[in-house]
């Protein structure tokens, strides 16, 4: 393993054309796995942070490009708001897996180990944005932004302050592939209480100040 090197004062492409080259953990070493960095709007309000990429979004390089991230889509959309608006990313940039009998890969939960390793790859995306809300997506994500203590049955659903100075605050709620993997039977239940959480971070969108925030600069 290599140390991590976060080039000072970069922005979101040369981030990730660096990111590209991290050999932080021993995820990168995995055979036929890519870097998948953050994509989406440079100067937004709202950033969604999950776990790590997926077997589709490591073929595709793009964050919440798979199941998880279609059934994302319709969650923000119930809830008022547009993936168009926001910049997605994850906690850990690689996608960790074991293959079984056959030619699929089976994703396996980042360790502690990889979380940290790709930590100062988040927090410069962060700096970069300085956005108002993370929306934070499941456990991993919790873990990385608010420490090991972090529970999701726990802290969901809440605006919490983020890291000081940030003038951001966070929401976390569940991953969407635990709204997948949900029992059939509850799945509906599961799903209505991923979008109530995400209605809270509609409410949380700050009023327009000289025209529309997302817009490009002139």
């Amino acid at each position: 393993m290599q140390p991590v090197v976060v080039p000072p004062g970069a922005n979101l492409p040369e981030l990730a054309s660096a990111a590209a080259n991290c050999r932080g953990c021993d995820l990168a070493e995995l055979p036929g796995t890519r870097t998948v960095f953050g994509a989406g709007v440079a100067r937004t309000w709202l950033v969604l942070v999950g776990e790590q990429p997926g077997d589709v979004e490591d073929r595709r390089g793009l964050p919440f490009v798979g199941p998880a991230g279609k059934l994302l889509d319709r969650a923000l959309g119930d809830a008022g708001l547009d993936r168009a608006e926001s910049y997605a990313t994850n906690a850990v940039k690689h996608f960790g897996y074991r293959t079984g009998d056959g030619p699929r890969r089976i994703h396996q939960t980042p360790q502690a180990r990889h979380v940290t390793a790709c930590r100062p790859w988040l927090a410069a995306e962060l700096n970069v944005i300085r956005p108002s809300l993370v929306v934070v997506l499941g456990a991993t994500a919790g873990t990385s932004l608010l420490g090991p203590s972090f529970r999701v049955t726990k802290m969901r659903g809440r605006l919490l302050p983020g890291p000081p100075g940030s003038n951001a605050r966070l929401l976390a709620t569940l991953h969407p592939s635990a709204v997948l993997r949900a029992d059939p039977a509850s799945r509906d239940e599961v799903y209505a209480g991923f979008v109530a959480d995400l209605r809270i971070a509609a409410t949380a969108r700050p009023a327009p100040v000289g025209g529309d925030q997302n817009s490009p600069p002139a």
